[in-house]
């Protein structure tokens, strides 16, 4: 029976370290660890790397596209889905988030993995609004290169996880960083933001000083005040425990879309905080939660518009 007992203890002290472990490099470096445990416990589920473009001189600015391993036989286009990375614009790269790719292509779309310069001691080259001509610039490299990787270029959806959704909601909703590289924000079929900070400004947080402080015009750089009734559809997911980028920010953006006329969906999960939107889209959270579903029918509704 101590023999039972003690093994049983052990077996508690290396899932609780196991746990605590995980969680510190999650802390490190999130993304990287979550493709990592997403490609052990759910496999490659049929995606792969299909290409990598620059879109700039800068290391930062690439899409990195991911496909079925096979094509279909009618030779049908799939639709697009381009994901802009969060880390307050000051660290990230797209190569860690392959788990974004293996969750969506399964669901039929070509997935880009977008990247934009940072904000970093010594190297400003991401102030603002370099990631918005960034996140322009990828989505105008994704459409070009999609009709030859099997993709429709006239049905893309863009989605970003907290700087990374202010990227690609700001695009959606002001036209001209898209319109000035002749892609056009009207293309865009959807929008998905997930954590997001539309309304920062006044800016107090090292991050949006560094990358927004700058600025000539601060409140230009706000999403509110670009809200428009014709945009894209939009989703805004956000987890109500989120005290790095507070839920108001998706609650308040969604009502002053609906009063411009525009079409938005607000998803709020009490339990969630900050990162929780994103991990649930990796296995295995992936199969517990609904956000990746969510996302998916929001998605495939957009583009069959």
């Amino acid at each position: 029976m101590r023999i039972v007992l003690w093994a049983l203890g052990a077996l508690v002290l290396v899932v609780v370290f196991g746990g605590v472990a995980l969680q510190i490099a999650i802390a490190r470096n999130g993304p990287a660890v979550l493709s990592v445990v997403d490609r052990l416990t759910g496999g490659s589920r049929g995606a792969v790397q299909l290409a990598r473009i620059s879109t700039g001189d800068h290391p930062a600015q690439k899409v990195i596209l991911w496909g079925p391993e096979r094509r279909d036989p009618t030779g049908a286009a799939l639709p697009v889905l381009l994901f802009a990375h969060g880390g307050s614009w000051r660290s990230g790269d797209p190569g860690d988030y392959s788990f974004i790719a293996r969750a969506f292509v399964p669901e039929g779309f070509i997935v880009a993995l977008s990247g934009y310069r940072l904000v970093k001691e010594g190297a400003p080259d991401g102030v603002y609004p370099a990631m918005l001509e960034d996140t322009a610039a990828a989505i105008v490299a994704t459409r070009k290169a999609a009709a030859e990787l099997g993709g429709d270029p006239y049905r893309i959806v863009v989605m970003g996880h907290s700087a990374g959704a202010y990227n690609v909601v700001m695009n959606g909703l002001e036209r001209v960083w898209l319109d000035e590289r002749g892609g056009g924000a009207d293309a865009l079929r959807g929008i998905v933001g997930l954590s997001g900070p539309y309304d920062f400004y006044p800016f107090t947080s090292d991050s949006t000083l560094a990358a927004f402080g700058p600025a000539d015009d601060p409140e230009a750089t706000q999403a509110f005040n670009h809200v428009r009734g014709d945009a894209a559809p939009m989703l805004l997911v956000h987890g109500e425990k989120d005290t790095l980028v507070r839920p108001r920010n998706s609650r308040e953006l969604a009502k002053l879309i609906e009063t411009a006329g525009g079409s938005v969906t607000l998803r709020l999960y009490p339990e969630m905080e900050h990162n929780d939107p994103l991990i649930s889209l990796a296995s295995p959270w992936r199969e517990r939660r609904d956000v990746a579903r969510t996302i998916s029918a929001f998605a495939k509704k957009a583009v069959a518009r």
